[in-house]
């Protein structure tokens, strides 16, 4: 089995010479060997004296000089300027592979070489190409041989193929040593940063190391001077003690010395009259040691205990938390504006850390002003890079801004940028908080109710801010229905009646006449209601905090609720009797 194109053969009696010769690689070969003998009687040394000139042995690529072994010793030695020059071999003749020639100065495609002949039959050429065989063949093995059933094509045809489909692949493999080649300049200065990250971790260690030893040097000073206060404090007492026991023992050595004398004499008058008084004197004298006077007040043991158990094992335990440099915080990260935009009173932000970025990000603050110039205030901590915050305020302009953290601590701030709010509020119905009995239907702006009782849907937008108002049309109204508009908070109930809890203010009307309503207080009756066609207004004014109704452009009474602050939706309750479609709103009304 050969090798490399894993087919088999059998040996016949011409034993290895019945082997498929392999003539490309033979062309090659000869071709190689034409071009290292041109380029060997081309190549002369060009300073040499003698004639004909020695064969050069190197090229200096920076003198373009050929030289030949002694005239390279003599002219240009490896040394001083010549030191860095370059020494490569001569230089390949033109038709040796690299030198630029057509593959050994030969005519035509076969550059004068003979051109193969059949192995089975030697005085034909190869003409045509066995495809189930995958090889070359002749005329004759076509007409006689084992190819006369097989799939044949022309030798000139599958050539240019074959050609076509290894450049391609060639193509691929090129690509890859490309990326090899980037990858190994990758690694070379992998090699350079390691090494200099290397003996930059050293001298940080030596640095942290040198540290903890001058904290250790200072503290065993103060601790030392601790020790000598101790022993200079007890040092002084011992000495008060001895200085004042030997002036009292002085003392009562007199004193012994005297009264001994005095015994001696034999005067009983004189003896009495200063019996007395000696007695007292002895008496005060032996009241002067009294216990604990010959006891001494310190000991010779210092009561300091310094317990270095627990630094031994720190010391013993230090260790690197991470085999790495240590981590510095995040960089600045990267706004991108062409995915920044704003809906509504929601804005959407992106961003991203810029490229070739070695420090670790573990998550990124987001802060936003509140719309009106004054202090940013953080409104998402997280991982994504994509965030969207709804409920701000219409017709406002946002500053916002972004940075980075990582355990190392918090990045620097990006830039910031500005986003405006839209001044007129788009919105639909809502229908992933509408009761489960509520219809939507046209892209979610008309909407009617499966049950017989009264549901509750709000719209998608919410209002903290400004004016708004909008309309809704009354598309179908059967059997005299009180459908209620107006707003509400997010949590309303939604199986009742729009305004019969703390969280909905509406106006809920018949055929006839309007009533206001909120915590299931009715008040307000109006004359004038609702029919099929009618337009209903609901005017919203969080400045002047108050709301107003509008029935086919006229108003409904005074403003309907006072006093009416924080968020609210727009909010309608309707049973199957009623159909209603929501009008966008307006930045005009009645």
């Amino acid at each position: 089995t050969c090798p490399q194109c894993h087919r088999s053969a059998s040996l016949d009696q011409r034993g290895l010479r019945g082997f498929q010769r392999n003539r490309l690689l033979e062309a090659i070969v000869q071709r190689y060997q034409q071009g290292r003998a041109a380029a060997a009687a081309a190549a002369k040394c060009q300073l040499c004296d003698r004639s004909p000139p020695e064969p050069a042995a190197v090229l200096c690529e920076q003198c373009e000089v050929l030289y030949c072994a002694a005239c390279q010793l003599r002219c240009h030695p490896a040394r001083g300027p010549f030191a860095k020059h370059r020494l490569a071999p001569p230089p390949a003749h033109p038709g040796a592979p690299g030198g630029g020639g057509d593959g050994g100065g030969g005519k035509g495609a076969g550059g004068g070489r003979k051109l193969p002949t059949c192995a089975e039959h030697d005085l034909e050429n190869y003409s045509m190409y066995c495809v189930s065989c995958r090889s070359p063949v002749c005329y004759q093995c076509l007409e006689e041989g084992k190819h006369n059933k097989h799939d044949v094509k022309a030798l000139g045809a599958m050539w240019k193929q074959h050609k076509a489909q290894l450049s391609q692949a060639l193509n691929g493999v090129s690509d890859k040593a490309k990326e090899a080649k980037e990858f190994l300049v990758q690694l070379k200065n992998l090699l350079q940063q390691i090494q200099e990250n290397g003996l930059d971790y050293e001298a940080c260690l030596v640095a942290q190391c040198d540290a903890l030893v001058d904290a250790l040097t200072r503290q065993k000073a103060k601790l030392l001077t601790k020790v000598t206060k101790e022993r200079e404090h007890k040092l002084k007492v011992v000495w008060d003690q001895i200085n004042h026991c030997t002036l009292k023992l002085r003392q009562s050595t007199g004193l012994m010395e005297y009264c001994l004398e005095v015994i001696k004499e034999n005067d009983p008058s004189g003896f009495l009259q200063i019996s007395d008084a000696l007695i007292k004197r002895v008496q005060v004298s032996q009241e002067q040691w009294v216990k604990g006077a010959l006891e001494p007040k310190v000991s010779a043991e210092f009561d300091l205990t310094l317990d270095s158990e627990p630094l031994l094992q720190s010391i013993h335990q230090l260790d690197f938390i991470q085999m790495k440099f240590p981590v510095s915080v995040p960089p600045v990260p990267l706004l991108q504006l062409e995915k920044c935009c704003t809906r509504n009173n929601s804005v959407t932000l992106a961003w991203r850390m810029p490229p070739l970025s070695h420090n670790p990000v573990e998550g990124y603050i987001l802060e936003l002003d509140d719309g009106d110039g004054g202090q940013f205030r953080e409104v998402y901590v997280g991982k994504e890079t994509l965030c969207t915050i709804d409920g701000l305020h219409f017709n406002s302009t946002y500053n916002a801004r972004v940075k980075a953290f990582n355990s190392s601590g918090v990045g620097p701030y990006s830039k910031t940028v500005i986003l405006q709010t839209s001044d007129v509020a788009w919105f639909t119905f809502d229908p992933s908080s509408a009761h489960r009995d509520i219809v939507l239907s046209n892209d979610n702006q008309t909407a009617t109710c499966s049950s017989y009782d009264d549901r509750v849907v709000l719209g998608t937008a919410a209002f903290s801010k400004g004016v708004h108002y909008w309309e809704l049309h009354v598309d179908r109204y059967d059997n005299h229905p009180d459908p209620a508009f107006g707003i509400a908070r997010i949590n309303v109930v939604k199986d009742m009646m729009l305004g019969k809890d703390d969280k909905a203010w509406a106006m809920y009307v018949d055929n006839n006449r309007s009533w206001f309503m909120h915590c299931n207080s009715h008040t307000n009756r109006t004359e004038g209601g609702v029919s099929k066609g009618a337009t209903v207004g609901v005017l919203l004014d969080l400045n002047k905090h108050n709301l107003t109704f509008y029935i086919n452009g006229q108003q409904q009474g005074p403003p309907a609720f006072e006093n009416i602050e924080g968020v609210f939706m727009p909010a309608l309750s309707l049973n199957r009797n009623v159909q209603v479609n929501l009008l966008q709103s307006s930045p005009t009304y009645p």
